[in-house]
């Protein structure tokens, strides 16, 4: 999928919203603009059912994922606009963060993946991290910005 010679045509940035989002989208948009690439922007809804007792669910677990979804695509637009990269992509998807951030990396012929590494070390190392496991598994090249906590 890489174009060689480190002319990427079509950039992913994963974004979790955090504290260092807005740095690592600028940095996105700043490569995208250099390589005159196509952005793409996604989030992953990790959402978990809860196995609660149907009394104490008053929504329709469907209903909470559609709530969560429709959040998570104002926020990415909100987002978006933050870092002026309105004419890109936009996913929001449900499920492991890693394994779609790859889906679509696939899909849509992505060259490079850009998001955060908080750079753990320790339990967290020993039982991986988004960063690393795309990194392991993207089909392209993977850019993990730094992020101190």
């Amino acid at each position: 999928m890489a174009t060689g010679a480190n002319n990427y045509r079509h950039i992913l940035l994963a974004t979790d919203f955090g504290n260092h989002a807005e740095a690592i989208g600028i940095r996105a948009i700043t490569m995208a603009k250099q390589h005159g690439a196509r952005l793409g922007l996604i989030h992953v809804v990790d959402y978990v059912p809860t196995d609660l007792p149907n009394d104490l669910i008053e929504l329709p677990q469907l209903k909470i994922e559609d709530h969560l979804v429709d959040s998570a695509h104002k926020r990415l637009e909100e987002f978006a606009s933050l870092v002026n990269a309105d004419y890109a992509d936009m996913w929001v998807e449900i499920g492991s963060t890693r394994h779609e951030i790859l889906r679509i990396a696939e899909e849509e012929d992505v060259d490079l993946i850009i998001l955060g590494s908080h750079g753990r070390s320790g339990l967290a190392l020993l039982l991986g991290s988004t960063a690393n496991g795309v990194l392991h598994g993207a089909p392209c090249d993977v850019l993990a910005v730094r992020v101190k906590e």
